[in-house]
């Protein structure tokens, strides 16, 4: 009887033994092996392993990709603006082995890691770059974040920030500055394309010069699509070019009119008929000399 307990003991032992030393790993799983406390370099694949009872433990490692959100951060930018910063990272085990023994909780290492960086580019970075160059931010928070996790087997797919928390009153001063950029454009572009339209008619008017005949197509276009409108009044402007011959008319009336003032005719001219009346002639040289000669002779000719 005794002989039979003991037996049945044995094989008892001998079964629990051999079923806990089965192991299943899954696929997204790899496993550590620590025997006698020790870490076997042999890292067990998914599938049926086996391990000796009582002198092997197997620590499992998830392999998959980790999305880890980062708590939101609070900062001041390099242009001294307070910001709240939230942001997410992937991540997952290259190393198992070395992720097992390396630091004690990896999740909660890249989590601390996460929080320090981010908080580090919210001091290094301005606002605009916060708001618009963010895949740069990204890939330095990245690089920022992987420096430590190679050395626990990690490797960082990529970090992203979600959003970025303004206060009100910058919200408010964004919100200006983006109106009044806008108006600025609308200015910009109203006044193009004024310019490039005085252009043009610019060059419709030299061409209009050069071509009498395309202004009075005009004159006729401009015509028939007020006729269109089915108005009660029609006004025709008068043609340029008989404004023009007007023009040359009076022109012409003011210089023949001017040289006939100028230049009066031979029989309005006065004539001379009494013979006694000396010549007048415009006093010469010598006359001026044999004045100067006979003072006394000239005075009692003009006394006489």
């Amino acid at each position: 009887m005794i002989i039979n307990i003991v037996l049945g003991l044995i094989v008892l032992i001998t079964v629990w033994l051999a079923v806990s030393s089965i192991r299943i790993v899954n696929q997204v799983e790899r496993g550590v092996v620590f025997r006698f406390g020790k870490a076997q370099r042999e890292v067990r694949q998914p599938g049926f392993t086996l391990l000796i009872p009582v002198v092997d433990r197997m620590k499992k490692v998830n392999v998959q990709i980790v999305t880890m959100p980062v708590p939101t951060q609070e900062g001041i930018t390099r242009d001294n603006v307070s910001v709240q910063v939230d942001a997410v990272a992937y991540f997952r085990v290259e190393e198992p082995l070395r992720a097992a023994i390396a630091v004690q909780d990896y999740l909660f290492a890249i989590e601390q890691v996460a929080q320090t960086s981010l908080r580090s580019i919210i001091g290094k970075s301005d606002l605009d770059d916060l708001l618009s160059n963010r895949e740069e931010l990204n890939r330095g928070l990245a690089l920022m974040i992987d420096s430590p996790a190679l050395g626990w087997g990690i490797h960082m797919d990529r970090v992203e920030i979600k959003d970025v928390h303004l206060p009100e009153g910058m919200k408010r001063s964004i919100a200006r500055q983006a109106e009044a950029e806008r108006e600025r454009r609308a200015r910009v572009i109203t006044a193009d394309g004024e310019f490039q339209a005085s252009r043009k008619l610019a060059d419709a008017a030299a061409i209009m010069t050069e071509a009498p005949g395309a202004l009075q197509l005009r004159l006729l276009q401009t015509v028939v699509e007020v006729a269109a409108e089915k108005t009660s009044t029609l006004v025709m402007p008068l043609p340029v070019e008989l404004l023009r011959f007007f023009e040359r008319s009076a022109a012409s009336a003011a210089g023949a009119g001017a040289a006939g003032s100028a230049e009066p005719r031979a029989e309005e001219r006065p004539a001379v008929t009494d013979s006694a009346t000396p010549e007048l002639t415009p006093p010469g040289p010598s006359f001026e000399r044999a004045a100067a000669d006979s003072p006394t002779k000239n005075g009692s000719a003009r006394t006489a």
